[in-house]
């Protein structure tokens, strides 16, 4: 049985595919030594504009995270063009970048559940 997926809902995994490996392959400043990992992506409804979300491991010092941060906006023009030649779209949508604390609070909380347990 097939299953019906949005265009935007493709649309947005292979944005998600595709810029992780545009960061992690393409992008050569010197300052980007952290390991970044893009966990979602977001359409907007008329696919114009995209929101990644994305978080650093082991890294939650805000002076690095602005660092990242300003690095990935201004690299937003490099990434649509390597977007536009890897992908068949009428419209390459806006990157905005958006640090993600939530997988770091959730590894957080899970390690104290982890730990009480252990303590029991």
């Amino acid at each position: 049985m097939l299953k019906n997926f949005s265009r935007s809902v493709r649309l947005e995994r292979l944005l998600h595919k595709e810029i992780a490996v545009i960061i992690q392959r393409h992008l050569r400043d010197p300052r980007l030594i952290f390991l970044i990992t893009i966990l979602e992506v977001k359409l907007s409804s008329d696919l114009s504009y995209a929101k990644i979300f994305f978080t650093c491991s082991n890294y939650q010092d805000k002076k690095i995270i602005k660092l990242i941060l300003k690095i990935l906006q201004k690299a937003e023009g490099f990434i649509r063009s390597l977007i536009k030649k890897k992908l068949y779209v009428r419209i390459i949508p806006k990157l905005c970048f958006f640090h993600d604390t939530s997988y770091i609070t959730g590894m957080f909380i899970s390690n104290l559940i982890n730990k009480t347990k252990l303590v029991n």
